[in-house]
């Protein structure tokens, strides 16, 4: 599947925008990608990054970290086991952290967590977490957890020279970019305007890929039928 990389996308969004290097430097078309990939991360779900962790309980702790780079979690399985995520396992509630203060208002009593909700967040790039989970009540053993959740991935780079948007969600990455690209230089507003519909033609189908066709199989679900519009009169 043809796609970009750092060095062809740069070139291509100097090209469409017909600016050179002096006025669109590496520094502005790295941020144009960056703020590109970042609206398409919270655009669509996508599954390359899906991401799981594994990790203990501390025993009497109602609180443990998430995985650095997390957009949301999906899920938190707590496993009987205290050595390996296998065998007997529950899915945990997701709840706000008021509905588990009410649960345990003295956080002394202890048992298998049955309950999670999510607070804070990373305040630095720096930052090893983005958040941490409440849970409840406080586990009385190390039970073994498994985190499903979203990650940011590292982006498009001179030292990241290509990722899975770039080479599968290609001509999105673009039009993204060029939006960000006009903006940028207060080009002219039908030309924001046709890469902004661009971009969300693309986005269509690219979440009816990811959201749909990536969910459900021939076999089960039979064949996905989409409406294509005609352009016969």
């Amino acid at each position: 599947m043809a796609g970009f990389t750092y060095a062809t996308l740069t070139t291509a969004i100097q090209n469409y925008t017909e600016v050179d290097s002096n006025v669109l430097t590496s520094t502005i078309t790295d941020q144009f990608i960056e703020n590109a990939e970042l609206r398409i991360f919270r655009d669509v779900p996508i599954d390359a990054y899906k991401k799981q962790s594994i990790g203990n309980l501390v025993t009497g702790q109602t609180t443990i970290n998430v995985p650095a780079k997390t957009i949301f979690v999906k899920g938190v399985q707590v496993y009987d086991s205290t050595s390996a995520a296998t065998g007997a396992n529950e899915w945990l509630e997701k709840k706000d952290e008021t509905y588990l203060q009410e649960y345990i208002p003295a956080e002394t009593s202890t048992g298998k967590p049955k309950y999670y909700a999510m607070f804070g967040g990373a305040t630095g790039v720096s930052d090893t977490t983005s958040g941490r989970l409440f849970v409840a009540p406080a586990p009385d053993t190390t039970y073994t957890f498994k985190i499903h959740y979203q990650a940011i991935p590292d982006g498009l780079s001179s030292s990241n020279t290509t990722t899975y948007l770039s080479q599968y969600f290609g001509n999105g990455l673009l039009y993204a970019c060029l939006v960000e690209a006009y903006g940028f230089l207060k080009g002219p507003a039908d030309m924001l305007t046709l890469y902004e519909n661009k971009y969300k033609e693309e986005l269509d189908k690219f979440g009816i890929e990811q959201l749909g066709r990536r969910k459900r199989d021939d076999y089960t679900d039979g064949t996905v039928r989409i409406t294509i519009p005609s352009t016969s009169p």
